[in-house]
């Protein structure tokens, strides 16, 4: 976490310092959840290893992997820690996985001290804003083909550490179509 908030350019050593002693190290199993679905979020955590899904239910049950989180980057139900509502997310461990959980309050707290820390407040909501509505437009925009291209130029680590139901409710596509998708681009 160091390193990374280290290479933002926002903090001081001396702020990075502080905010990491102000963390809790958890460790969270393979299958367990950081955040549940009708929960309120009052944390986010810092991702030191291992990999985790977001997804929804959609209004026929289905299980929808909407994002997909790896080290280095930070986790919460992110609507519902601004909103204080329950969430519609649920965020499970695809793996085991160490993080460094924060608690709301501290943010709050670092939010009404301005200066650094509303910049990286600041920082953190526009990436989050910006990497969603990449996603958006990708959906949007791009053929199914097209976004697994996507996914191999960006992020070749999902199509190894990510199970392939995950990966095709995450494109979008049915396990058959991201079967027929492979087969396709590597003939």
């Amino acid at each position: 976490m160091r390193d990374y908030l280290k290479g933002l350019n926002i903090l001081t050593d001396a702020e990075i310092e502080w905010l990491y002693k102000q963390g809790v190290k958890k460790e969270i199993k393979k299958g367990e959840f950081f955040i549940r679905q009708g929960a309120v979020s009052d944390e986010v955590a810092f991702v030191n290893s291992g990999i985790f899904r977001s997804f929804y239910y959609s209004s026929g049950a289905e299980d929808v992997t909407y994002c997909l989180l790896f080290e280095n980057s930070f986790v919460t139900a992110y609507s519902s820690f601004i909103t204080q509502e329950k969430t519609q997310e649920n965020i499970q461990a695809l793996t085991d996985a160490e993080v460094i959980v924060f608690r709301r309050t501290l943010f709050n707290e670092l939010e009404s001290t301005g200066g650094n820390w509303l910049r990286l407040l600041k920082y953190f909501a526009e990436a989050e804003f910006v990497r969603m509505e990449k996603r958006f437009f990708l959906f949007q925009k791009e053929s199914a083909e097209k976004r697994y291209e996507d996914l191999i130029n960006n992020h070749a680590e999902f199509l190894q550490l990510v199970p392939l139901n995950y990966l095709a409710s995450y494109l979008g596509i049915t396990q058959r179509h991201l079967s027929r998708i492979r087969k396709a681009m590597t003939n």
